[in-house]
């Protein structure tokens, strides 16, 4: 893997990541912007205890442009220059234009998974995949590193389901000044297992759980196991753990590494094949967890992967209406085990 940095014209750091060592990257940014990296704002909700960001400059950020307009694209010959000079590209990350934290406050990046503009993750050779997960591990480390940094969160949204605003294949990288709350929430729940089994870290109980019932498990490689969790909140909803916990993606040895593209892209394939032939791509999300940075229950953390869709159907979507909304009480229409049975059914050939 060959990493080039450069500076574009408002200042903002974009790095190229590329499979060969000889692809140049000396194309300067052309257009006349200025750094305007807005002021968001973090907020304390004393009732939840949760941060809360006020970020109200993302109002104008791009919304739904035409394909010969994407920002994500490269720069061709002729058009007008986009977010990535070059006119052409591997895997790109840069800072974000319009990001909900900055500074002090934490940091927003966007990773450009492809230079084509209608594929997506599943479209990805093993090869390829194997970049965009050496890119996520190489910006964790440099961010996690950060004494402003708590968390670092990697992951996708697809679909305008989703709220996805920009059609090319990207992904994001948002490094929190704090503890996310979901992640406060697993590890005081970590914590409070550790105490009453005397030791036993709740990640590996719940994952050897699910291995011996068997009938939420969706695919199950060498090094790395895919289920659907028994209290599964999403209609169709799939964790993906390394065999061997880690806290995250730069603790992953070479033989988890080399196994996750072709297991992660195998995954990504059968969610576009849930609802049957015909029907358009599965909107999803898909969200690496890890371990906050410096936290002291860090050990106890399990790096994996949670792959959802809001998609409950063809043509009907999964809302989070009163309940889920109002009191985080999540309602599923699908059986978890159903759900597996499905994805299993369609497996690749």
């Amino acid at each position: 893997m060959k990493k080039t940095a450069i500076t574009l014209a408002d200042g903002r750091t974009l790095r190229y990541y590329d499979l060969r060592d000889d692809t140049p990257h000396d194309t300067l940014d052309p257009r006349p912007l200025r750094p305007d990296p807005g002021t968001p704002e973090i907020r304390h909700d004393p009732l939840l205890g949760d941060d809360v960001v006020i970020a109200a400059h993302r109002q104008t950020r791009t919304h739904h442009p035409p394909s010969d307009a994407c920002p994500l694209c490269p720069t061709r010959p002729g058009a007008a220059p986009t977010e990535i000079p070059a006119p052409g590209y591997d895997v790109v990350v840069l800072d974000n234009r319009f990001p909900s934290l900055t500074g002090d406050l934490g940091h927003c990046e966007v990773v450009c998974f492809t230079p084509d503009h209608d594929a997506s993750f599943a479209d990805l050779g093993p090869e390829h995949a194997a970049l965009v997960l050496a890119a996520w591990t190489d910006r964790t480390a440099e961010l996690s590193a950060l004494p402003t940094v708590e968390q670092v969160f990697c992951f996708e949204n697809r679909g305008e389901e989703i709220g996805v605003t920009l059609g090319h294949p990207h992904g994001q990288i948002y490094a929190y000044p704090f503890v996310t709350p979901r992640t406060t929430r697993v590890l005081a729940n970590a914590a409070t297992h550790h105490r009453r089994t005397g030791g036993r870290n709740l990640f590996d109980d719940t994952l050897a759980a699910e291995l011996a019932d068997g009938r939420r498990t969706v695919l199950d490689g060498t090094h790395w196991t895919a289920h659907v969790p028994y209290a599964a909140r999403w209609p169709y909803e799939v964790h993906l753990y390394p065999r061997r916990r880690v806290p995250d993606l730069t603790a992953l040895d070479d033989a988890a590494r080399a196994e996750l593209p072709g297991i992660q892209l195998e995954l990504l394939r059968r969610f576009d094949r849930i609802f049957g032939p015909g029907q358009p791509p599965t909107p999803y999300i898909s969200a690496w967890h890890q371990a906050p940075a410096r936290h002291p229950l860090k050990g106890e953390f399990a790096l994996h992967l949670e792959l959802f869709t809001v998609r409950r159907a063809p043509g009907k979507l999964k809302f989070l209406a009163g309940s889920e909304s109002g009191m985080s009480v999540f309602i599923n229409d699908v059986p978890p085990e159903a759900a597996a049975r499905r994805l299993r059914e369609v497996a690749s050939a």
